[in-house]
């Protein structure tokens, strides 16, 4: 049964249902208990089912992913809570070198059935050190998958998805989604780890929008509709594995591409898509393609400051209309 629920109930419904249905999950973290750090993604959790399954621990950031990587290793599936993703870089050394690798360098015997959930908390004068989208980072890791949803139907799905996995995903959030209302069916349901979607049909551009950016892409679609431009949406949810087959297939059709993230410009998930495009359908492209993301400078303190950095639709519009413009 469908019903509307906002991103972080749709999260927290995922998180009951999972902690009832597998005794084997388990949630971990630093104030995993707290709407502080959390917002209402874990409201009640630790009432029903107790502070040994919902452990709030100490800031220990590589200490408490060492024990998730571990507690993985010894058959659990525990859901390990990062609430600013910028200090995941000091579990890095257990994510990098450890959990990513285990299940090759045994030969498949070993499996580490780790969700690693972290949280982007950008804006609101969060400055430069909590408010990083680190996504590009966890992208370049072998063994690791990295999900990003944009809608309380995907977050759900691919938070249960993560959770069965048997190798570490990385998910991936951003609290600007938070509010964000839709529909979610009641029962377990997955999305599937590395399938795309298109959000919106269109003929004349591709724009390939992760997490909070396919909002914002939307909203440049129904401008650029409105100047006779049919842009087409492409939600990639999903960043390794990455749905090339759903890109192609439209940059094909369109022959102009537009990549909107929410990360850093350089070396980020634009620079990997533009890359692939190039190489398999290079001849297809009408215009060169186009990059909208952040520019390469920390997040500033200033509200002034954050509404030129962070990139909004305005811009996707922007890069659209220069590249139709160049393609003609």
């Amino acid at each position: 049964m469908m019903r509307t629920l906002s991103y972080a109930q749709a999260i927290r419904e995922a998180l009951e249902q999972m902690l009832r249905e597998d005794e084997k999950v388990f949630l971990i973290g630093q104030g995993v208990t707290s709407p502080w750090y959390v917002g209402a993604t874990t409201t009640g959790l630790v009432d029903r089912f107790g502070s040994e399954r919902v452990i709030d621990t100490p800031v220990s950031e590589s200490g408490i992913t060492g024990m998730a990587v571990g507690a993985a290793l010894a058959g659990m599936r525990p859901v390990l809570v990062h609430p600013r993703l910028d200090f995941m870089y000091y579990a890095m050394d257990q994510l990098a070198n450890h959990a990513a690798n285990w299940h090759y360098m045994f030969g498949g015997q070993l499996s580490v059935p780790l969700t690693v959930w972290g949280i982007i908390n950008r804006g609101g004068e969060q400055a430069a050190q909590h408010s990083q989208a680190l996504q590009a980072v966890f992208m370049h890791l072998p063994g690791l998958k990295v999900v990003m949803p944009s809608t309380p139907y995907d977050a759900k799905g691919l938070l249960i998805a993560a959770i069965k996995d048997d190798n570490p995903v990385v998910f991936i959030d951003d609290r600007w989604l938070y509010d964000l209302s839709g529909e979610v069916p009641e029962e377990i349901y997955n999305v599937p780890l590395g399938k795309g979607i298109v959000r919106k049909r269109g003929a004349d551009i591709t724009i390939v929008s992760i997490s909070y950016m396919a909002t914002e892409a939307l909203a440049a679609a129904a401008i650029l509709t409105k100047r006779h431009i049919g842009a087409e949406v492409i939600d990639l949810r999903s960043l390794k594995p990455l749905d090339e087959a759903i890109i192609l297939k439209s940059v094909k059709k369109t022959g102009r591409l537009i990549v909107a993230d929410g990360g850093w410009k350089t070396g980020g998930i634009g620079a990997e898509i533009v890359s692939r495009v190039a190489e398999k359908a290079m001849i297809y492209l009408k215009a060169p393609p186009r990059r909208v993301a952040l520019p390469d400078t920390p997040a500033p303190a200033s509200r002034v400051l954050e509404e030129c950095y962070y990139p909004k639709a305005r811009d996707i519009v922007a890069a659209a209309a220069a590249i139709m413009q160049e393609g003609q």
